[in-house]
């Protein structure tokens, strides 16, 4: 697994350590067994944002922190120019970008989200985590599949949705697509 992995793991395990948490209880906030969460602090394998959304949630922690590392300071606005988004590639197909990730106590988690496509026999990786989400499509095209609906959006589209419910997305036609998306 890459070394940012390997970061976002060690975060999570001293989060656990820091807030006196069982893997049981950590396992329980995510809707995994004790040893699926206890691979996702190994660094073996790659941790969902919804995953460290939930867990952010439920231990009152900025997600940006888990994700990269660093609070937040900023609590009366935050300036993101484009490109500087604070930035971590989990996998070769998802690239996130904070563009909240100085704001301190945010109510939604703002990210500009690039998927490279992959081959057409490749399962698509369902995910849920509380709340919801919006994402509005920069260029490129995405199939979303939500709770079993397939929808496709182009560039210009966007869709709200309950993220509680299974969801997932894929790059169409052999090419990269971006699209913002703001988690609540």
């Amino acid at each position: 697994m890459n070394e940012e992995i390997k970061q976002i793991a060690a975060r999570l395990a001293g989060l656990r350590d820091a807030v006196g948490a069982s893997a049981e209880e950590m396992a329980r906030v995510c809707h995994l067994t004790p040893e699926e969460y206890l691979r996702l602090e190994s660094g073996d394998v790659d941790i969902s944002v919804s995953i460290l959304s939930q867990i952010a949630h439920a231990y009152n922690v900025e997600l940006t922190a888990l994700l990269f590392g660093n609070e937040p300071k900023m609590d009366s606005y935050f300036v993101t120019r484009r490109g500087k988004g604070v930035a971590v590639e989990r996998v070769k197909a998802y690239k996130y970008q904070s563009l909240a990730a100085g704001f301190s106590h945010r109510l939604a988690d703002p990210f500009m989200v690039t998927v490279h496509p992959k081959p057409d026999d490749e399962p698509m990786f369902l995910n849920r985590h509380p709340g919801q989400e919006f994402n509005f499509v920069v260029w490129g095209r995405l199939l979303l599949n939500i709770n079993g609906k397939e929808v496709i959006l182009e560039a210009g589209d966007s869709i709200y949705f309950n993220s509680e419910l299974p969801h997932g997305m894929k790059a169409l036609d052999g090419e990269k697509v971006c699209f913002l998306a703001v988690i609540m």
